[in-house]
């Protein structure tokens, strides 16, 4: 996915994201937090306008698409960006991870990645702020936070080969 960004003086700023048909999603946010949504279906064609959203309305939105209250298909990553590098990542663990049958102060994770694990997913279980003496099972997905190559070595070393 392409996005391009360009400001608008005096107005906001504009996000053009290519589609997978090569069309365009262009968001307009107003410098007073207004955002109005428009479909190009081409890089040179004209815009339509879709709708329009006060800022607290777009935030209450972006919250939605972004999967906040709900997310319909767990996939291996889920990741949500707290700030330029920090993140919050949903990981499952492998079947032959190295982590899978110990506690989170066995597998050292923190020391070794950086990453912290803030919550441990297992069926309908959720534990929230594990401590060292919480087991790690293969099919537990690890919600961590940390900067993003943190993250991201936690996650290579999680998911396993």
């Amino acid at each position: 996915m392409t996005v391009y960004e360009s400001d608008l003086p005096g107005v906001g700023k504009k996000h053009e994201v290519e589609l997978d048909d090569g069309s365009r999603l262009v968001i307009v946010t107003h410098n007073t937090g207004k955002r109005e949504v428009f479909r190009r279906e081409s890089a040179d064609s004209d815009s339509e306008k879709l709708f329009e959203l006060t800022d607290k309305l777009a935030r209450q939105v972006g919250t939605l698409l972004e999967g906040a209250y709900f997310q319909p298909v767990r996939s291996g990553d889920i990741q949500t960006h707290l700030s330029d590098d920090t993140l919050i990542e949903w990981v499952e663990v492998g079947d032959d991870s190295e982590v899978a049958g110990k506690t989170l102060g066995e597998s050292n994770l923190r020391q070794v990645t950086g990453a912290s694990v803030i919550a441990i997913e297992r069926e309908d279980e959720i534990v929230t702020s594990p401590g060292g003496d919480s087991a790690v099972e293969a099919g537990d997905t690890l919600v961590v936070i940390g900067p993003r190559e943190a993250c991201r070595n936690l996650v290579d070393l999680v998911k396993g080969s």
